[in-house]
């Protein structure tokens, strides 16, 4: 199996996004792997806990621009550092595993971050999106050769 770079792709056709993420393996957290292994850069991050059933619960998912992904990640996965208590009670109960992908353009990351922010916070307030398309479509891909494909259109708003 051939690595996968975890990063974001982007096709445009017509005033439509075609995003493909490619996420880095899942990983249970550790912070010296953490340290080592995760880039300092932009991107897009999930994290996830393995309930009794063994079953993988998606319980953050952010995005980072300053400061990076090896700070953010190593930050909201180590119990002793994490302010909040309801994820500090996670983390002390559960393994935690993360995923993430880079990117280094702040309105590619907008529109992913978007997209996601609907999918998996329905009741939260939604991201802003970049504006710049009509619709977005993602597929996800990594390295378990699990692949999810996901399309919606994008609300008009304007930015500040």
């Amino acid at each position: 199996m051939m690595p996968i770079d975890p990063s974001l792709l982007k096709e445009v056709d017509s005033g439509f996004a075609y995003y493909t993420v490619r996420w880095s393996p899942l990983k249970k957290s550790d912070k010296y792997e953490i340290i080592r292994s995760v880039p300092a850069m932009a991107g897009l991050f999930e994290l996830y806990y393995m309930d009794e059933k063994e079953k993988l619960n998606l319980f953050f998912l952010g995005k980072v621009w300053i400061g990076g992904l090896r700070h953010r990640i190593r930050r909201l996965t180590d119990p002793e550092i994490e302010m909040d208590p309801k994820r500090r009670g996670v983390l002390e109960k559960y393994d935690c595993y993360y995923r993430f992908c880079l990117t280094d353009h702040q309105d590619d990351l907008d529109d992913i971050f978007y997209f996601f922010s609907g999918r998996y916070q329905p009741d939260n307030e939604r991201a802003e999106h970049s504006g710049r398309y009509q619709a977005i479509y993602v597929e996800e891909l990594e390295p378990n050769k699990i692949v999810t494909i996901y399309g919606e259109k994008a609300e008009k708003k304007q930015r500040p």
